[in-house]
């Protein structure tokens, strides 16, 4: 079946046209270029150990993953909580309006050096740029 190939053109020819055609415009090495995360302005930082899910520690306070919970690793690809069981992880995370756990994302190297708030007191008084993603302390 040769539905999205032009008539008469096989599929496999197609296909190296189409691979061609993205090479040569830029599209394949700017999709493989991995960009920089954007994290939400509510974000906090903590490190999370996973129990047994939907159990954690974050820090040393117990909390629970939402039942939607998305984990992300430093790669940006989502992870599932009982592949990280007994792990400390620094992360990002969000709550949701019940105050569990909604989104995690465990930070890289250069995420680690960044400043990042804590608590919501520190986020109150500290300053964010949404645009460099960077925070800033008074």
């Amino acid at each position: 079946m040769t539905r999205c190939a032009p008539y008469g053109m096989p599929p496999a020819l197609a296909r190296r046209r189409l691979a061609l055609a993205l090479a040569l415009s830029g599209v394949v090495g700017l999709a493989a270029a991995s960009p920089a995360r954007v994290f939400p302005a509510d974000a906090l930082r903590g490190e999370l150990t996973v129990l047994q899910p939907p159990e954690a520690l974050l820090g040393k306070t117990p909390v629970r993953l939402a039942p939607g919970a998305r984990i992300r690793d430093p790669q940006n690809l989502m992870v599932l909580s009982g592949a990280l069981v007994g792990q400390r992880l620094d992360v990002r995370y969000t709550v949701d309006t019940s105050g569990l756990l909604m989104n995690v994302w465990i930070l890289t190297a250069e995420e680690r050096t960044q400043p990042w708030p804590r608590t919501r007191a520190e986020a109150a008084a500290w300053r964010f740029d949404p645009v460099a993603q960077r925070w800033s302390r008074p």
